[in-house]
């Protein structure tokens, strides 16, 4: 599931191609019953949909989509990020530095999908640490989705404020138990990321 979520992710297949079970068990080395389970289990997280004339299919990722996203991370995640800048303590502040290291690491390795990964882990700190383990229930749901548009965005090299650079300031308002500057940076990167994906998506292809 993970190799064929990567492979949407990193755009090898694009919005609109077919996954035929026999192609994909060539490619990923695998058996159908793994193909199956894996379609099954990513129509329901957001990047397969399965049409009536077609069977599975990578779903469309456009705008009108992107910005809900969007919408509904602003809302998760900048109340977490307050909750978790309120519960603060030296456990918090040195699981969310090993986080943030994590991800400046995957950087440098120049592997995309680890860099996912390592933004997932700093995203899970923050709602454990607040406590908001249903919200963190629902960004998980919408993980196939919010990893497409975060590939987008750190290709990005347009950008006045880097992804890091906005992790660092909510990083430093958590540990600096200031809430309202966690919810403010919070905003400030996605509303950053936002602008990223609306231009990439919606460009002449």
């Amino acid at each position: 599931m993970d190799r064929l979520r990567q492979a949407i992710v990193t755009g090898r297949f694009a919005s609109g191609d077919r996954l035929v079970e026999r192609s994909l068990c060539d490619q990923l080395g695998v058996s159908r019953s793994v193909v199956r389970e894996a379609i099954r289990y990513l129509e329901a997280e957001g990047p397969v949909e399965t049409l009536p004339r077609s069977g599975p299919v990578v779903a469309t990722l456009d705008w009108p989509r992107a910005r809900q996203i969007y919408d509904i991370r602003r809302l998760l995640e900048a109340e977490a990020a307050a909750a978790c800048a309120a519960a603060a303590d030296p456990v918090v502040e040195a699981r969310l530095r090993a986080a943030l290291d994590g991800m400046q690491l995957a950087k440098g390795s120049g592997r995309p999908d680890g860099l996912l990964a390592a933004t997932t882990s700093f995203y899970e700190v923050i709602f454990t640490a607040a406590g908001h383990e249903v919200a963190w229930e629902i960004v998980q749901r919408l993980n196939g989705r919010i990893s497409r548009l975060r590939a987008i965005t750190l290709a990005s090299t347009d950008r006045s404020i880097s992804g890091h650079a906005h992790m660092q300031r909510i990083c430093a308002a958590i540990c600096n138990r200031d809430p309202a500057a966690a919810a403010a940076a919070v905003h400030a990167h996605l509303k950053d990321a936002a602008e990223i994906a609306r231009a990439s998506l919606e460009a002449p292809q």
